[in-house]
């Protein structure tokens, strides 16, 4: 199972954290798993790349483990743009965990 955990403060996410193997299927068949790391990898490339925040990401993919968190001081704009692309995030995980539940642990704290 893949524990995902999005870590807010004032009510806005300022990191997020998913470890663990889904075990939907074997390796390289797993789609919950695909469509999970792809979601996030995602979201950390659009907060660098597009909106130019520089993200503190780890990934460790033997152990499954991706997680990353904003730093602390954003300007107006970063902080916008970071919370667009990091709400599109939790519903995209909300969706795959309505429907993979048994694969998926979400924790919004």
């Amino acid at each position: 199972m893949t524990k995902v955990r999005f870590i807010t403060e004032s009510g806005k996410i300022k990191a997020v954290s998913a470890e663990g193997h889904t075990g939907f299927a074997d390796s390289g068949e797993d789609i919950v798993c695909a469509a999970l790391s792809s979601i996030i990898q995602t979201t950390v490339l659009g907060l660098m790349k597009v909106a130019k925040i520089d993200v503190r990401c780890e990934i460790d993919e033997k152990e499954g483990i991706l997680s990353f968190s904003l730093p602390p001081k954003l300007t107006e704009r970063e902080e916008r743009d970071a919370e667009v692309l990091l709400q599109t995030l939790l519903l995209g995980v909300s969706d795959l965990y309505e429907g993979y539940s048994d694969y998926i642990e979400l924790e919004v704290i």
